[in-house]
């Protein structure tokens, strides 16, 4: 079996390169990693970081990389769903650049669905000790609780929309078999997409499982990139047309689209 682990990266120098390697060591039993990194043509040195990390491990058994380098940044949902075409494995699971979510949650991820419980599985942040109070900023207590509401405003929205309980709507671990997204499209640039992909796989009906990981919140000072008076509003616009949009009536083949994909050298600067 083979995971495919999806990594959208853009201006992620200060923790790109402790993210691949942890990614790289985590064992996962009875299965192979394919690491598909989407380069956004950083411009902190990110692009350079993961060209090394390709050519390092280009002649290491047991995983592969592949880089897609694009020509600029066009947000995280297009960058992920330049690697969902990609893919090869029988599993994807989304992964984000900065060490905010520990891979050592992979296993406990995979297992319900490598033994067949479920096709979908969703990490959930409120499932662990915090529950509700993940976002933690150092010296930003208002700025935190700011964010705890509205991220409890927005799974309560969704749930109600979508007639789910589910802990962590919001979260990025979304794991899943590749053939869930047969005859399901995606526009979603930004992280609108989130939105989109768990909207979408609810409706074909695929039921997400939850499982507790791990979460260690980053400040917008370290990095942190929605945008407090932008995003929200296209996460509302993301569940109400995902939500009410018809779906197809019958799933198709995925078709893998080629997409540019360079060799593993370092890019020139």
């Amino acid at each position: 079996m083979k995971v495919s682990i999806i990594i959208a990266v853009y201006n992620e120098a200060k923790t790109v390169a402790a993210l691949l390697e942890r990614v790289w060591a985590q064992p996962l039993a009875g299965a192979v990693k394919e690491i598909i990194i989407v380069e956004s043509n950083s411009t902190d040195g990110s692009r350079d970081i993961v060209a090394e990390f390709a050519v390092r491990r280009a002649a290491d058994l047991g995983s592969t990389v592949r880089v897609i380098y694009e020509q600029g940044p066009k947000g995280k949902g297009h960058a992920v769903r330049h690697g969902f075409a990609a893919a090869t494995g029988d599993i994807l699971l989304v992964q984000d650049a900065d060490l905010e979510y520990d891979p050592a949650d992979y296993p406990n991820l995979l297992k319900p669905i490598i033994e067949g419980r479920t096709a979908f599985v969703l990490g959930s942040r409120h499932m662990g000790r915090e529950r509700w109070r993940i976002r933690q900023f150092a010296h930003r207590g208002l700025q935190s609780a700011f964010m705890n509401l509205g991220g409890m405003l927005f799974h309560g929205f969704f749930n109600a929309l979508y007639s789910t309980r589910l802990t962590d709507p919001t979260s990025m671990y979304k794991v899943f078999r590749a053939d869930c997204l047969d005859g399901l499209s995606f526009t979603c640039d930004r992280f609108d997409f989130d939105f989109e992909l768990l909207g979408k796989l609810i409706r074909a009906g695929f039921a997400p499982l939850e499982v507790p990981v791990s979460y260690q919140s980053r400040g917008f000072d370290e990095g942190k990139k929605i945008r407090i008076f932008r995003d929200p509003l296209t996460w509302v616009m993301a569940i109400v047309k995902c939500r009410f949009t018809p779906m197809a009536a019958a799933k198709k083949p995925r078709a893998r689209t080629p997409y540019s994909e360079k060799p593993a050298t370092r890019p020139s600067s």
